[in-house]
This record gives structure tokens, sequence and C-alpha cells, in this order.
């Protein structure tokens, strides 16, 4: 049975969005803040990531994979929503979100639609700042993941958002440097740092349609 009725979508664009303060429940502790001239002044590098929304069984999903083990890359076995760089050819982020889970889940793109972006997010280990995007798929979707970039494809129920703790779990994990950090603890799944911090955001979107 679909959680959520057909005006699903279009409550989603309307609804008002948390920024920093929702990013901040899923925050490491070490994580420092820096204004917008501070960040500036890092020169980043410009990402999107891409929250996909499909429905499975009647009810609404979105995928995120375990990506692959890189020494190049700080990000490494941890879980992402598919997203990547922008590209010098991209003509927005929102265009570098779909290109991206286009490549990492073998969806055509055609078949992506962009229903808005959520706030964006620094990343200082890696210094990316990042612009999410919701969009959906109203094509039942077969994923083919890039081998390059993710070893196993998690398909993620929206309606667990509606269960997500308020005050969230803490491990202490690998990478977070022998302090505890926030998770979100999904089948043994876990699920922490930027990705979290976005996906925190997104449940307080849909707790609030």
């Amino acid at each position: 049975m679909q959680v959520f009725g057909r005006d699903f979508l279009d409550r989603i664009k309307k609804a008002d969005l948390q920024g920093e303060s929702a990013h901040q429940r899923y925050s490491p502790p070490y994580r420092p803040l820096f204004s917008a001239q501070q960040i500036a002044e890092r020169k980043p590098r410009f990402a999107a990531v891409n929250i996909l929304l499909y429905l499975k069984n009647g009810e609404w999903h979105f995928p995120l994979m375990v990506r692959t083990h890189n020494i190049n890359d700080r990000h490494s076995g941890q879980i992402s929503l598919p997203g990547g760089s922008r590209e010098p050819l991209d003509s927005d982020f929102s265009f570098t979100a779909k290109r991206e889970t286009s490549e990492e889940m073998g969806i055509d793109p055609h078949y992506i639609r962009i229903v808005r972006e959520i706030s964006p997010i620094y990343i200082p280990p890696s210094n990316f700042y990042v612009y999410p995007y919701i969009s959906y798929t109203g094509k039942n979707p077969v994923f083919e993941l890039q081998k390059s970039e993710a070893l196993e494809l998690i398909e993620f129920p929206v309606s667990s958002f509606l269960t997500l703790n308020e005050e969230p779990e803490l491990m202490v994990l690998p990478d977070s440097r022998g302090q505890q950090v926030p998770v979100i603890n999904f089948n043994g799944y876990i699920i922490w740092g930027a990705t979290s911090m976005i996906l925190s955001e997104f449940s307080h979107l849909l707790k609030n349609l």
C-alpha cells in the first residue's frame, strides 16, 4: 500500500527546508562551520547528489550505494547517494545530479525528473560544496551499478524516515577520529557524514508535509 498519496511530489516541491539546523543533527562533533566567504576562500570543488524517488511494490524508495574502496577517495567504502563532480559541460547542478545518477545507477537520464533542490552542504575533508536534489522516475528502474564507483545497491524505503529519531544513534567508526558520530542505522548499513546530514533534512521535510 502506498504510504504517501498522489500529491506527494507536489507537496515536496512546496515544503520548507531546515538547512543547517537539519544538517547539524547528524553532523560529526568535530565538523567546523564556515561562513560563505570562508568557503569561497577555500576554493571548493562543486558536486551534486540525487535522492531519486521511485515506486516499488506501491511504496516510495530511493537508492543508496556502498562506494568502492579507493585509496584516493576520502569517502571510500562509505554509503552515499548517487552523485559526483560537476563537469565543465554540465549546464547546471541539476544536470550534474541527473548525469551522475545515470552513470552510477544505469538509468536513462530522460526518465529522471527533478522535483527540487534542497539545501547545499559544504564537506570540509574533501573540500566539496554539494548541491542535493530530489528527483523521481516514473519508470520502474532496473539498476546497473557502475562497478568502478559502487559495490552494492541499497533500496531505502521513504517511510523509514517517518520514524527516524530526533536524537540520532551514536557510534565510533573507523573513520570518525575515535569519536562518536551520529548515524542512520538501516538494517545494519551505517550511514553517516554528509549523506546522513542531507537525509536528515529530507526526513524533516517529509515529516512536515
